[in-house]
C-alpha cells in the first residue's frame, strides 16, 4: 500500500530515508530550508520543496495535511520540536515521526504529541524505511537492490500456526516467496526449521525473500 509521507530535512538520515521510501513506492515530499539540498533531491523522491518547516504558510502551501504521515528529520533542536508541533496540532497530521540527537530531546519530542521518537544512532535511515508502515518489522538489512533480510515480530494471528501454513518453510514459499531461515525462540535460536515448527508467542522470525515480498509478508 502506497502511502504520501513528507521528510523534513535532508541531512544524511532523511536523504536515506526519503530516497528508501521512493524507491519501494510511496509518494514522498523531501522539504528542507537549504535549496541545494532540494535540487539534489530531484527525481530521487515525487516531489522536493524549499522552505521553513517552522512557518505554518509555508506548511499549508506544500499541502501538508494531504500527508498521512511526516518524519521530522531535523538536526536543529528548536525547529524540530516546533515542526513536530505544528504537524501533530496545528495540522494534525496522523502519524508523526521525529529524530531525536539525544535523550532529552526526545522526551520532548514525545512530550509536544510526536506518534515516534528515532534515534539514528541506533536506527538508520534504510531501516526507518521499511518499518515505518510496518512495525513487525524489527530489522532490515539490503542484500542487493531486491533482495533483502528482515527480522520480524510474529502477530497474534500467526500463533499456533506451523510455518507451512503461515506460508513460510525453509525453501521459497509459493504464498509469499519468502523464506525462513531462523526462529528467535528466548535465548535458543532455531535454525533451520522445518515447515511443522510451530510459531510461539514472542517468536522472532529471520526472513530472506525478494523486497517487495518482504512488504507483502509485512502487511
Amino acid at each position: 500500500m502506497s502511502h504520501q509521507v513528507a521528510v523534513i530535512g535532508m541531512g544524511r538520515f532523511g536523504i536515506s530515508l526519503a530516497c528508501e521510501l521512493y524507491r519501494i513506492g510511496h509518494d514522498v515530499l523531501a522539504v528542507d530550508r537549504y535549496e541545494t539540498l532540494t535540487q539534489q533531491m530531484m527525481g530521487l523522491v515525487t516531489y522536493s520543496v524549499t522552505g521553513d518547516s517552522t512557518s505554518m504558510q509555508f506548511l499549508d502551501e506544500v499541502g501538508i495535511r494531504n500527508f498521512d504521515t511526516a518524519v521530522v528529520a531535523i538536526g536543529d533542536i528548536q525547529a524540530s520540536v516546533l515542526t513536530t508541533v505544528l504537524l501533530k496540532r496545528t495540522f494534525e497530521v496522523p502519524e508523526v515521526v521525529a529524530r531525536a540527537t539525544n535523550e532529552l530531546h526526545g522526551k520532548t519530542l514525545e512530550a509536544v504529541g510526536s506518534d515516534r521518537v528515532i534515534y539514528p544512532e541506533q536506527e538508520t535511515g534504510l531501516r526507518t524505511a521499511h518499518s515505518l508502515f510496518q512495525r513487525e518489522v524489527l530489522e532490515y538489512m539490503e542484500l542487493n537492490d531486491t533482495f533483502g533480510l528482515s527480522k520480524v515480530s510474529v502477530t497474534t494471528k500467526m500463533v499456533g500456526l506451523t510455518l507451512e501454513k503461515a506460508g513460510l518453510s525453509t525453501i521459497s514459499s509459493d504464498v509469499t516467496g519468502t523464506t525462513i531461515i531462523a526462529i528467535n525462540r528466548g535465548s535458543i535460536p532455531i535454525l533451520s526449521p522445518s515447515k511443522d515448527e510451530v510459531i510461539q508467542t514472542g517468536d522472532e522470525l529471520i526472513l530472506a525473500g525478494p523486497e517487495d515480498t518482504l512488504e507483502k509478508f509485512g502487511n
